[in-house]
């Protein structure tokens, strides 16, 4: 749940500073540089949280666990975390040299390489490891059966949408997110932790 706030709160502030056209590709930067810095302080906490998605859903699996898929489950992981931090941390390259360009033609060009660096490391590479992370371990859990198969579909789903729509629009990352939350509540439900909260409210 943690990764999945997050890294959440990491995508609505880079997009909602960064535009995804080449317009006005200079000022956003200087506009949106408080929020930009939040989300690259952010991102490694969210990293690290994932890791630990990763391993609290693989310690899940158990005996089941498909090496084939595990593989694929793990890589794409691994490779997913990986892009994001290298796509937060040329934004966080941009921001610290910002203020030290002098001349204003090589400062345009360069802020525009780095946005297009950020958003094809992200969009065009990371959210469809993303979507492969999701596929494996759904496929996973359809031969196991250790998930509903309304997950199975569900995570199926956000797949497609990721491979198929993340170059079109950065929103589309959100659906990832929404999913490890998604997933996160049914393995603390199905572990008692929510009863064991309510037990003690009450």
């Amino acid at each position: 749940m943690a990764f999945a706030l997050l890294f959440g709160a990491t995508i609505i502030l880079i997009r909602t500073r960064m535009p995804e056209g080449i317009d006005d590709s200079t000022t956003w930067l200087d506009q949106g540089s408080g929020g930009i810095t939040t989300a690259t302080i952010l991102m490694p906490f969210a990293g690290i949280s994932f890791l630990w998605f990763i391993a609290v859903v693989r310690d899940g699996l158990g005996r089941y666990e498909d090496r084939f898929f595990a593989s694929v489950f793990l890589g794409s992981g691994f490779l997913f975390l990986a892009m994001m931090f290298v796509a937060t941390a040329a934004l966080a390259a941009l921001v610290a040299s910002n203020k030290a360009m002098t001349d204003p033609a090589a400062h345009r060009d360069v802020i525009e390489f780095g946005k297009m660096f950020v958003l094809s490391t992200s969009k065009t590479y990371a959210l469809r490891m993303a979507a492969v992370f999701m596929m494996s371990l759904a496929a996973i859990w359809l031969k196991t059966g250790l998930m509903p198969r309304w997950l199975v579909a569900l995570s199926y789903l956000a797949a497609l949408t990721l491979l198929v729509v993340s170059d079109l629009n950065m929103w589309a990352a959100m659906a990832f997110p929404v999913w490890v939350l998604v997933v996160s509540g049914l393995i603390l439900a199905r572990a008692g932790v929510f009863e064991e909260i309510r037990a003690r409210i009450d």
